[in-house]
């Protein structure tokens, strides 16, 4: 740069960028990899970005590296490029002195969640405030008497709270898993809550597995693994959300396999959520999955349309809303991904008729959401469904037509109607049509089969969930 004032617009440029891609990426992703960047200079129309560590180079090029083109070309037209290098000095608590004047006030400050124990627990004050920084912030909203139960999610809901309220480990570990905003991070939360709420001398430790993962690094950078180690084994109770992301990490995953032993050797309590479970963790250990596999694993299925409307019934009675019953219904059909969407189009669909003035109708709600709609709408065809399912069997796409009963012909066939009905908005009726003109108690015959199978089997009913989101996807 030539001149203060131009080393001060850039400087301003990065923080803007930086405080639009906090915004997307979220504060716990923001403080990992985005803060302990430090922006160093411009020239030649390409911007030149320090990281303190390969790993974390890596990492952001690979995660962030095309956003930060595209933010920075926003506030800077003649940015045509940004590059990172490593510069092995920068610490992530040496941010560049220019940046103190933008960045001041912006900290996140977590809650502090960790209680120091009795004085029989030596940990050292040092290792006890580093462990009260990494903790995560608790969302008051979420805890057990908030949390819909329904058919998908009793067991999940049952195991974490058994486990929140019991005195002594009692699942070891608890191993929490299902799709995106299905519930996991309500559960996870839920659980820190009962169990500090019960005794708030116990230590809990919450955090993702990818502020685990930039702790240990940073750890490694800085040589100071020993208040690593005490920071996390000296917890009651380790949780862990997100695990999947420690796929492919060696060192991490060793790392994490010793932490896990020592707590578990110790009688503290270990609870983690991941998208899938165990055994289907991509780039994980084999001893590390066994681990995972020898407390109790409990999935999330995805919700039914009963669910769905029994949280827009209680999330509009704690909004004191009153909308139309059949305004619920629609959003129940309609908004079938994950429970995150469906409450976030009930917020906006309440906060436009409030701010605008107008009822909460069904043509204000289906005007409001038309995107959102639009996007939910991608509409899955029974055929499609067909094809699929039956690759997955290995059967032929004509044996969803024939009249064949053996069972491994039927179970597919009945696999594809359950789909078909809760992945499209064809009647029964015409669902059976397509399935060689089948009646349609067939049909419901067949989902009521698979809603059976899916409760005792956990294997067939992750081969459905599996089915159900490529399909989505």
């Amino acid at each position: 740069m030539n001149s203060g004032s131009d080393d001060r617009q850039f400087q301003s440029e990065w923080y803007r960028v930086s405080t639009r891609l906090k915004a997307e990426i979220g504060e716990t992703a923001f403080e990992n990899w985005v803060k302990p960047i430090r922006a160093c200079d411009y020239k030649n129309s390409q911007v030149r970005l320090a990281v303190p560590s390969r790993f974390m180079r890596d990492w952001v090029a690979a995660n962030y590296l095309d956003r930060l083109k595209e933010l920075w070309a926003g506030e800077n037209d003649r940015v045509r490029s940004v590059d990172l290098f490593i510069q092995p000095t920068l610490k992530s608590t040496d941010q560049n002195k220019d940046d103190n004047d933008f960045l001041s006030g912006q900290e996140n400050v977590s809650r502090d969640i960790s209680v120091e124990v009795n004085s029989s627990k030596t940990v050292s004050k040092p290792v006890l405030e580093a462990r009260n920084r990494i903790s995560a912030p608790l969302d008051v909203r979420f805890k057990f008497d908030q949390f819909v139960v329904g058919k998908p999610n009793e067991f999940a809901y049952a195991a974490a709270r058994r486990v929140a309220e019991a005195s002594s480990v009692s699942f070891n570990p608890l191993f929490l898993y299902g799709g995106v905003g299905l519930g996991k991070t309500h559960l996870m939360n839920a659980i820190a809550w009962e169990i500090l709420e019960r005794d708030a001398s116990r230590t809990v430790m919450y955090l993702s597995a990818e502020k685990f993962m930039y702790q240990f690094v940073r750890a490694l950078r800085e040589q100071n693994t020993v208040d690593f180690k005490e920071q996390f084994r000296s917890v009651d109770v380790l949780m862990v959300d997100d695990v999947q992301f420690i796929g492919g990490r060696d060192a991490t995953q060793e790392e994490f396999f010793h932490t896990f032993n020592a707590l578990v050797d110790q009688g503290r309590q270990i609870i983690l959520s991941a998208d899938k479970s165990p055994s289907d963790l991509e780039g994980v250990e084999d001893r590390l999955k066994s681990r995972l596999n020898c407390g109790l694993v409990a999935d999330i299925h995805a919700t039914t349309y009963e669910l769905r409307l029994a949280i827009l019934e209680a999330k509009t009675e704690k909004m004191n809303l009153d909308p139309p019953h059949q305004v619920l219904e629609f959003l129940a059909h309609k908004i079938t991904s994950n429970v995150r969407e469906l409450e976030g189009a009930l917020n906006r669909v309440a906060a436009h008729t409030q701010l605008v003035g107008r009822d909460l109708t069904l043509e204000t709600t289906q005007e409001v959401l038309h995107d959102l709609l639009r996007a939910n709408n991608r509409r899955v065809t029974i055929e499609e469904i067909q094809k699929r399912v039956a690759e997955h069997f290995n059967i032929r796409i004509s044996d969803m037509h024939s009249a064949r009963r053996a069972r491994s012909v039927a179970r597919p066939r009945q696999v594809a109607m359950y789909l078909a009905k809760q992945l499209t908005s064809r009647s029964l009726p015409e669902i059976g049509r397509k399935f060689g003109g089948r009646d349609h108690t067939t049909v419901m015959h067949a989902v009521k089969k698979v809603d059976e199978l899916r409760d005792h089997d956990t294997i067939f009913a992750e081969d459905v969930e599996l089915l159900r989101r490529m399909l989505e996807g």
